[in-house]
């Protein structure tokens, strides 16, 4: 229940019943997201890095390629940490904006000083906690406002409009044959871009056995895909109304480019006033406990790889501690700034996500699966992963693309990427991590390059043991370790 918890932030609703509104069932990928994102990440990764006891996302990759290395693959995960937070305030803020008719910036703070203050005081157990409340109210209030939602009598049949144009296109869609490589590469972007998140293994590296984080990363795939139902039902409904007959009038939501805020929209105009005020609450307390899970990996990753592992390497425990305090306080106060500047609960969620698939889920791959990669290879790869996905640009921000893949698009002035650039920008980063990593190290090994050129040091680690390994063994003698420096 706890990682379901987890894995079930507030701006899943809220976004998964925009785009539900917006894009149609048939293009909507949240459902088959998170399923796969809690399997896969069981299939691939989460044997390997619970049996060596890591704390963060982080240890593989500085145990790998190195502390200075590190420090630079924390940015991406650091900025994802941060929109998300940034995320789940702006949401807090639109619902209470719609319901109770109160400044969004005034729930914002609210929410961020409240988030802040007791994830200082409790951590991991906050944590925990409020992400049992989360599920409970949660799941209460989206099952028991769908039955008002659905019989008031502004709503067609969800039956009918499922098929058949009413006040909007059939909310079960399709995908069309030109849009099909970008839905491919969308999916490919949610499911795997979502692993190397530091809010999912701060709960499963501390289970008590590899077999019980096995079993509930199982269980809450399976939860999130059910939990993802009631979202699909209220974007069907509010589909399906005919705006002009409630209080909030014409035009619609989507003409009035407000379809972010449907769930709140749904609540107050579509269900008695008791049953949005429950509904508040418990979008309220979901947004509570996704921000803490948030803050609380960002903090937790830069006190322990950044701080404890780079700044400060004899630090106690106490001074890590007042680290990570003081940097829930930075993060936080970021985080809420740029929730003022959201105006899309999605733009900074997929932003997000599109840092860690692009930068950090093929650098993860190669620490975890290839080791005979090094710190050549992770720079060359962060370095082609970074200018292909800026070239690329980025709509939502208004960045025009200096690279036009094939199937580039320009409609309503803003250029539309048919292609999927995302997952071939991780496929070049791949290749170009192992790539660089055999010929750097073919280089040194081979004395083509001077051995004092190797600033890394691969040829004091890994490397240099392999070669002697094989030497010692054409030659029948032992091989004493030498020890690895890559720091």
């Amino acid at each position: 229940m706890r990682l379901q918890c987890l894995t079930l932030p507030t701006d899943f609703f809220t976004g998964s019943i925009s785009k539900n509104f917006v894009s149609q069932l048939g293009r909507s990928l949240e459902m088959e997201r998170r399923l796969h994102v809690d399997v896969l990440s069981v299939m691939f990764l989460l044997q390997s890095r619970r049996s060596k006891n890591y704390v963060t996302v982080m240890d593989p990759l500085q145990e790998t390629f190195g502390n200075v290395m590190g420090s630079l693959l924390f940015i991406p995960p650091l900025l994802g940490e941060v929109f998300w937070f940034a995320a789940i305030l702006a949401s807090l803020g639109a619902t209470m904006r719609v319901i109770l008719d109160i400044g969004g910036t005034l729930a914002i703070i609210i929410s961020a000083c409240t988030v802040i203050l007791y994830t200082l005081l409790g951590g991991l157990y906050s944590v925990a906690y409020t992400d049992i409340i989360q599920l409970v109210f949660i799941t209460l209030s989206l099952w028991v406002c769908i039955p008002f939602a659905l019989v008031n009598s502004a709503t067609e049949s969800i039956y009918y409009t499922a098929t058949h144009r009413s006040y909007q296109d059939p909310w079960i869609g399709k995908i069309e044959n030109q849009y099909l490589g970008r839905w491919l590469d969308d999916f490919f972007y949610l499911v795997l871009g979502s692993i190397p998140w530091q809010t999912y293994f701060q709960r499963v590296l501390s289970t008590a056995s590899p077999g019980q984080a096995r079993l509930i990363s199982y269980l809450s795939g399976l939860g999130c895909f059910l939990m993802a139902i009631p979202s699909v039902l209220i974007g069907a409904v509010a589909t399906s109304t005919d705006w002009n007959q409630t209080s909030y009038g014409l035009p619609s939501p989507f003409e009035r480019g407000e379809s972010a805020m449907i769930l709140p929209l749904v609540l107050r105009y579509l269900c008695p006033a008791y049953i949005s005020i429950a509904g508040l609450g418990a979008i309220a307390a979901a947004a509570m406990s996704s921000a803490d899970s948030a803050l609380l990996s960002a903090s937790s990753m830069f006190a322990h790889n950044i701080y404890r592992k780079i700044l400060r390497k004899k630090a106690t425990e106490t001074e890590v501690l007042w680290a990570m305090r003081t940097s829930m306080l930075v993060f936080g106060a970021g985080a809420a700034g740029l929730a003022f500047y959201s105006s899309s609960v999605y733009d900074l969620w997929f932003l997000s996500g599109e840092l860690v698939y692009a930068l950090l889920f093929p650098q993860l791959c190669c620490a975890l699966f290839a080791p005979s990669t090094n710190t050549y290879g992770s720079a060359a790869g962060f370095l082609v992963g970074l200018v292909l996905r800026l070239l690329a640009g980025e709509p939502a921000l208004s960045i025009p693309p200096i690279i036009c893949y094939p199937a580039c698009s320009l409609g309503n002035g803003t250029y539309s990427q048919l292609f999927p650039f995302k997952t071939f920008t991780v496929l070049l980063t791949l290749g170009t991590i192992i790539a660089v990593s055999y010929l750097a190290a073919l280089l040194f090994q081979r004395n083509l390059l001077p051995r004092k050129w190797d600033v890394c040091n691969i040829t004091r680690g890994t490397s240099t043991l392999i070669s002697l390994q094989q030497m010692d063994k054409q030659m029948g003698s032992p091989t004493v370790p030498l020890e690895e420096n890559r720091d």
